[in-house]
């Protein structure tokens, strides 16, 4: 059944990508952003932003179902500012009658030291269904698609550096998913009954190091090997400015995705394909389709 769907983030990395793919399936896309008339992307342009509570009564009247995904990593007091987000969009989305809200969060064990970034993580999806709304969570580690940061990190080090000293978090295991399965899940607990007010882990097919993720990177995209040197001593704040000379990723962001980076994020349980089959790509896939992206971005 078509429905009225508000995705914040509309014109970022995932976002983008989910509005057109609302629209394909016959929903009609009010694109949450900060600058409509800069927008050119899926569904009708809706300025609102998520720190501005009454900018989101008037953006979710007469919505179904609203996509939260948004995030300030590229603060340093991010975890104080996504909560706050979090307790406006909740309240807005019930006083707007919404339906469902889907979220998309990050992995990571429970039972684990979770970094600043996951525990926020943890957090949102608590304080958007604070106030009565049932909340869709999907939990997913690096999504591998051109533009998306984790990515960016991950292909530009490779591109720019021969060889490598990296730190301990290179040695982590991740379970990295393409972005197209992101969206395809992303729009497949949209409907069905059975996804309300549940939490679903996702990734890939394949679990690796992020030394592991890059080294197959320079073997597939630049046909060579890429050697490393694990350096213990290396620290978070020293790991962010390596990152921001070498990417064109800011210090702030770089620091608190490194803080979580510490952190194995694996899926655990696989229920997610009760409601949404199929099999996700392998992160060679993954990968050759992000590049696919890039130049068609660049062409």
């Amino acid at each position: 059944m078509p429905l009225t769907v508000l995705v914040t983030g509309a014109s970022g990395f995932v976002g983008s990508h989910l509005a057109t793919a609302l629209v394909d399936a016959g929903h009609t896309v009010r694109a949450m952003t900060r600058h409509p008339d800069d927008y050119d992307g899926a569904g009708e342009p809706v300025q609102a932003d998520v720190s501005d509570r009454v900018s989101l009564d008037r953006a979710m009247v007469g919505v179904d179902a609203a996509y939260y995904l948004v995030h300030s990593l590229d603060s340093a007091d991010f975890v104080r500012r996504d909560a706050e987000a979090a307790r406006h969009f909740s309240a807005a989305a019930a006083q707007a009658g919404v339906e469902r809200i889907v979220y998309l969060g990050g992995l990571g064990d429970e039972n684990a030291d979770l970094s600043d970034h996951l525990k926020s993580r943890r957090e949102v999806e608590q304080l958007l269904g604070a106030d009565g709304v049932p909340v869709t969570v999907l939990r997913a580690a690096i999504v591998i698609g051109h533009g998306g940061i984790s990515w960016e990190i991950t292909r530009q080090l490779v591109a720019h550096l021969p060889a490598m000293v990296v730190p301990r978090w290179a040695t982590t295991k991740t379970q990295p998913i393409a972005l197209a399965d992101v969206v395809r899940y992303l729009v497949g607990v949209l409907e069905p009954e059975a996804a309300r007010g549940r939490v679903f882990e996702i990734g890939g097919t394949e679990v690796l190091t992020y030394a592991e993720m890059m080294q197959r990177v320079a073997k597939l995209h630049h046909n060579r090997t890429l050697p490393m040197l694990t350096v213990p001593l290396l620290t978070p704040r020293l790991s962010s400015h390596w990152l921001a000379f070498v990417t064109d990723v800011d210090t702030e962001t770089a620091r608190n995705l490194i803080d979580s980076m510490s952190n194995e994020v694996v899926v655990h349980e696989h229920t997610i394909l009760d409601v949404v089959p199929g099999e996700p790509m392998d992160y060679t896939a993954a990968v050759e389709e992000a590049y696919a992206q890039r130049a068609k971005a660049n062409a």
